[in-house]
């Protein structure tokens, strides 16, 4: 362990004397939430089911996006609708250019942004794609001879047919026609992978001898494949490695995206691809898209891999400076030794490369010649994804792992990219039962891992006088008009517009960079030949790796930190004891158990400490990576380690005492069970916290940062005000305070500043039940509205006789009078109890908010009472319930081509393959109560 120079008594009086004696004054408007955006709030995928739009649809759902508070849209074109044969508008044809154009005028005249998916469904691909420029995989076969002997077959091999479908098809492959994209119907069809019986193409033909020689023989097989050569003494094994036709299609395309997936290690094939949308966008302005979107990679989860293209070998030897094929047996070889190790590290580093630059920045660079900029999602990629990520303008992740999210906001931050963002509520559950609550569990997950800038998974494009469902889209949370819930959606989208407001302010104020040892990755054999990082820090496998293993101590410690790569770490400035890169400053480089480093990069690590910076090596690094001249390469490393060991550094196992050691200590929030992301604007340190412990959160935690007041700011209700601080052994402490599912935005600064005071909650507070009449009355949904009801208290509405209440989808007013409680000072405090699923609050004809729970509480302040008030709660339910009663009745909501809506729970599925709800009971829904107020004095405060 490098010593420290940061001592923690010294550390612990410079935070005190710095939070007491800072020297700048606070703004008028440093108790003011920051301004909104376009891009604070959220935007929504916004799918176009076989480009079945019209102007006037467009018109009307752009202005109920941007009424609900959507910041913009991306476009992603995808399978057809049945029944509406006759609307569907072919991808990139004139007509889908003129609806393009139409649709950027629209949303520039509502201040709406717009990004586009380049292509449709996913991944890159489409009916200009030929054989030349779609996916290769490698295809082998092995020849024994000894000498004197000639082979007595032909060097030849035909690919085996393959035919994978969405769903099954009356149609074999004997139907489909070779090249795929002569089709008539491939929206039918639905082929996700296709491999038809060709002749493949050989590359390269090697012979290997038991003494060690190696010879190239491709120049001695014939056209016929009839191999001129005799075998010369001893035993030979001979190598034919093919060219075949991977054969994956686009997922999900739409009318005239159909075909084959791209060669993404080719420049020529992005280069190919693009070239369609050039010619189909020229003399288009464009001023109105901001950024061109790429969908994960997911070219691989077909029937194997994509792990081939025809530049390979030659990039091979410019790169790694030897000749791949004097090392296939190595490199095919399943013993897993030392030799295939490396020079399986050197292949999958070669092509992680060519998807860096012929795919990832060729795409980048085509778009920004377009006054364009580019939004990347990069995880499950063959590569090492920090990189593929900082390449781009926006990286994009998706999923409920904040170790995975962190992954591109790492790459974010160390690039100095002002956005990170995510693909957000993708499967949170089985159809129709997300409510808000789980949607902001899903979001607030994504602001604690550094993400500034969500994407709803999404919004189906759907003509206005579609029958209710509408269009769907089957891995979505349907954030659209025809959801009961876009009720209470302006409420949460401006929870996320000031939450991000925050976020996008400042920078990331992360300690620690995660040195992320891809190379171990890439020399792990017994798998397939391409390793895909999925951005757990893992590959796809799921297993556990040293670096998880530390990212997820760091995250449940409470330590901010980033994942750095090797090609990241280059970047890296020491400089006044602070570490640097991309703009923003760390304390230290904690080094996880790594097994193959390169040599640059400890080269990078050891100048650094020489410099003065503290790196946390929990083990010594035990090799360079790679085959070529490996054992010399070594020596130096070996060098270079004896040197900082030489200097007292000592490996500490110990995250905490490596860190400890190091001056850099946790957030002890974080032992409460909470989740945050620390920024800083220079002048005042900014908290995003966030409580999904389940528990209540009413203490006293001290901070990692000086400070001599805090702030405090609720995004979902608009308060705002000074929270409780105190000093407690010269540290200041503030008390938090959370309800389980609550946020709140900290802002510290560093001196005393006016403001009124946070409205704590009291600890104990005496409720009292609303008794009286309460008025049920049904306002907005279907398939009817039920008939009014008076009920003696709150109950579910669903728990009512008659069949129109279970069947209901939409909102409903609970209504009823109170008296002002006696001896009002500060105000009551509105617990709602049992809500099913959200609710918006009106007294006295004035709404004075929205809850989505977990938790149902308002606070109401005393002016805003009278003597005798009338209390209105609009509760809203999920789709469900109707989606029940439609598949009762008999009535077919499902009617999409390719995958139509697939059920996420396998107990969901029906005997046609798709989702169902027959087996379900009515979902609870309404106000259940009991409603009950607490009165809040001012002595709470």
């Amino acid at each position: 362990m490098i010593k420290a120079k940061i001592y923690l008594q010294y550390l612990s009086l410079l935070l005190t004397l710095a939070a007491w004696y800072g020297c700048s004054a606070p703004s008028s408007n440093d108790l003011n939430f920051p301004e909104t955006s376009q891009t604070t709030k959220p935007w929504t995928r916004w799918w176009w089911h076989g480009s079945s739009v019209t102007p006037e649809g467009i018109t009307a759902e752009l202005e109920a996006l941007q009424r609900a508070g959507i910041g913009g849209v991306e476009i992603t074109p995808i399978y057809r609708v049945r029944g509406e044969e006759a609307d569907f508008v072919d991808y990139l044809s004139e007509d889908w250019v003129a609806l393009l154009r139409y649709t950027l005028r629209e949303a520039d005249r509502l201040g709406l942004g717009v990004d586009m998916a380049t292509g449709t469904g996913w991944p890159f691909g489409g009916p200009w794609v030929s054989a030349d420029q779609a996916s290769k995989n490698i295809a082998l076969r092995r020849y024994t001879l000894t000498g004197g002997e000639q082979l007595d077959e032909k060097v030849s091999l035909v690919q085996e047919p393959l035919l994978r479908t969405v769903r099954p098809i009356e149609e074999t492959l004997s139907d489909i026609i070779d090249p795929i994209a002569e089709n008539t119907d491939l929206q039918v069809l639905a082929i996700d992978q296709v491999r038809f019986p060709r002749q493949l193409p050989l590359q390269v033909l090697m012979a290997y001898s038991d003494q060690g020689a190696v010879l190239d023989l491709t120049t001695k097989v014939e056209t016929d494949g009839t191999l001129d050569w005799t075998a010369p003494a001893g035993d030979w094994q001979l190598y034919a490695l093919f060219q075949g036709w991977h054969g994956k299609m686009v997922e999900r395309a739409a009318p005239g995206g159909e075909g084959s997936v791209i060669d993404h290690f080719s420049k020529a094939a992005t280069t190919h691809y693009l070239a369609a949308f050039a010619q189909a966008l020229a003399g288009e302005d464009l001023s109105g898209l901001r950024a061109f979107f790429n969908d994960s990679y997911e070219v691989d989860d077909a029937r194997g891999q994509a792990d081939w293209t025809p530049d390979l070998l030659a990039a091979f030897a410019e790169r790694r400076g030897y000749d791949l094929r004097e090392h296939l047996p190595a490199l095919l070889a399943e013993d897993g030794g030392d030799q295939h190790r490396r020079v399986l590290s050197d292949y999958r580093e070669t092509m992680g490369e060519l998807l860096l630059e012929h795919f990832t920045r060729t795409w980048a660079d085509w778009a920004r010649v377009r006054g364009t900029i580019v939004r990347n999602q990069a995880h499950g990629s063959p590569a090492n994804i920090l990189d593929l990520y900082a390449a781009v303008d926006i990286p994009e992740t998706e999923g409920k792992d904040i170790i995975k999210a962190k992954m591109a906001s790492s790459a974010a931050h160390v690039s100095g990219k002002k956005w990170a963002s995510a693909e957000a509520a993708t499967w949170l559950g089985e159809h129709f039962t997300t409510n808000l609550a789980d949607l902001k569990q899903n979001i607030d997950q994504y602001f604690a891992a550094g993400i500034n800038h969500v994407f709803y998974h999404g919004t189906c494009y759907s003509p206005p006088d579609a029958e209710w469902p509408g269009r769907l889209f089957y891995a979505a949370i349907h954030a659209n008009p025809r959801n009961p819930l876009w009720e209470d959606y302006p409420a949460f989208n401006q929870y996320v517009s000031r939450t991000q407001a925050f976020l996008q302010s400042g920078r990331p104020d992360n300690e620690v960079l995660l040195y992320f040892p891809a190379y171990d990755r890439l020399a792990r054999s017994g798998g397939e030949l391409l390793e895909h990082f999925d951005g757990w820090a893992t590959p796809r496998r799921g297993d556990t790796t040293a670096v998880r293993k530390a990212a997820e101590w760091l995250q449940a410690q409470g330590y901010g930190f980033d994942f750095i790569s090797d090609r990241q770490l280059l970047a890296v400035d020491y400089a006044q004891n602070e570490l640097s890169v991309g703009g923003v400053s760390y304390a230290t480089i904690v080094v996880p158990p790594t097994a193959f480093m390169p040599l640059t990069t400890l080269e990078k690590l050891v100048d650094l400490q020489a410099a003065g910076a503290t790196i946390c090596f929990q083990q010594w690094p035990e090799s360079v990576p790679g085959w070529k001249d490996w054992s010399l390469r070594q020596a130096t490393f070996e060098e270079w380690l004896m040197e900082v060991q030489t200097s007292g550094a000592e490996a500490q196992p110990d995250l905490e005492i490596a860190l400890t050691t190091a001056g850099v200590l946790p957030e002890p929030m974080a032992a409460l069970g909470v989740d945050y992301h620390r920024r800083s604007d220079g002048a005042h340190h900014l908290y995003f916290v966030s409580n999904w412990s389940g528990q209540s959160i009413d203490e006293w935690v001290p901070l990692r940062v000086a400070a001599a007041a805090v702030a405090f700011f609720d995004p979902m209700s608009s308060r705002k005000g000074l929270a409780q601080t105190r000093l407690s052994k010269g540290t200041l402490e503030v008390r938090l305070q959370l309800n389980p599912g609550e946020s709140l935005i900290l802002k510290t600064f560093s001196k005393k500043t006016g403001g009124e005071p946070w409205p704590y909650r009291p600890k104990d507070l005496d409720f009292i039940s609303l008794e009286g009449d309460w008025q049920l009355t049904f306002v907005k949904g279907g398939p009817v509205l039920p008939e009014s009801q008076a009920l003696e208290q709150p109950q579910y509405w669903t728990a009512l006789e008659g069949a129109a209440y279970q069947q209901f989808s939409g909102t409903a007013v609970y209504a009823t009078n109170f008296t002002k409680p006696a001896g009002l000072s500060r105000g009551i405090l509105l617990d709602l109890g049992k809500v099913s699923e959200s609710a918006s609050v009106k007294l006295n004809g004035v709404k004075v908010g929205t809850v989505i729970g977990p938790v149902y509480q308002l606070f109401i302040p005393a002016d805003q009472l009278s003597e005798d008030n009338m209390l209105e709660i609009a509760v809203t339910n999920g789709m469900a319930n109707r989606i029940i009663y439609l598949e009762q009745s008999g009535k077919r909501w499902q009617r999409f081509y390719n995958i139509n809506v697939s059920a996420n729970k396998r107990e969901n599925i029906g005997t046609d393959g798709v989702f169902t709800t027959m087996g379900w009971s009515v979902l609870p829904s309404g106000l259940a109560g009991p409603v009950r107020i607490a009165v809040v004095q001012e002595e709470a405060l």
